[in-house]
């Protein structure tokens, strides 16, 4: 089971990679669409109808993904104000019903943005050209990943595996912490 856990953690891994990724490249689009719209309203006195429809879009796509992303490390907002008094084995219980919670926002997320993409999918967006639907594609991706990376943090725990939690230090900053301790215990023996 911990090695089925670890490919599947390692598959998920690429695919936060790969929309993580693609809302990085969003934010510098639509950084230079509103430069762009900046320039050719002020600077040559002729607004580009496109760039702010367009950069609205994009908008979307990269937080959308990238909530999706934070979700799968870890990153989102919790309250962890009673967790702190609570003893260990109950934790991951807690943590449980937190990802859960999540997973019934991100089919939410699928169904309700599926109905309104459906709903506006024989509107044309006038300066794009393109179907109303496109506005609403964002949520129902971002809603598949939530879903797919919530079932990975659920079974994930259930496994044993580590699952990231916010304010919890990285396997890196740990080893940084710990390295120069040790290589100096080392140099004393």
């Amino acid at each position: 089971m911990r090695n089925v856990m670890i490919g599947v953690a390692q598959w998920t891994g690429r695919l936060a990679t790969i929309a993580l990724w693609i809302a990085s490249i969003g934010l510098v689009l639509m950084t230079a669409l509103i430069a762009a719209q900046v320039f050719f309203r002020y600077v040559l006195n002729d607004s580009l109808s496109w760039t702010e429809p367009a950069s609205v879009m994009i908008m979307g796509w990269f937080i959308f993904l990238g909530a999706a992303v934070g979700i799968r490390e870890g990153y989102h907002l919790s309250f962890d104000a009673l967790l702190i008094f609570l003893p260990d084995q109950v934790l991951g219980w807690f943590h449980s019903i937190s990802d859960m919670v999540v997973f019934v926002f991100g089919v939410g997320m699928i169904y309700y943005g599926s109905l309104l993409a459906e709903k506006t999918a024989g509107n044309k967006l006038p300066s794009l050209g393109i179907s109303g639907a496109f506005d609403y594609l964002p949520i129902v991706v971002g809603g598949i990943l939530l879903t797919l990376f919530s079932i990975e943090r659920l079974a994930r725990r259930m496994g044993g595996l580590k699952t990231a939690r916010f304010g919890d230090p990285s396997e890196e900053e740990t080893h940084q912490t710990t390295a120069p301790a040790t290589e100096h215990m080392g140099k004393e023996g």
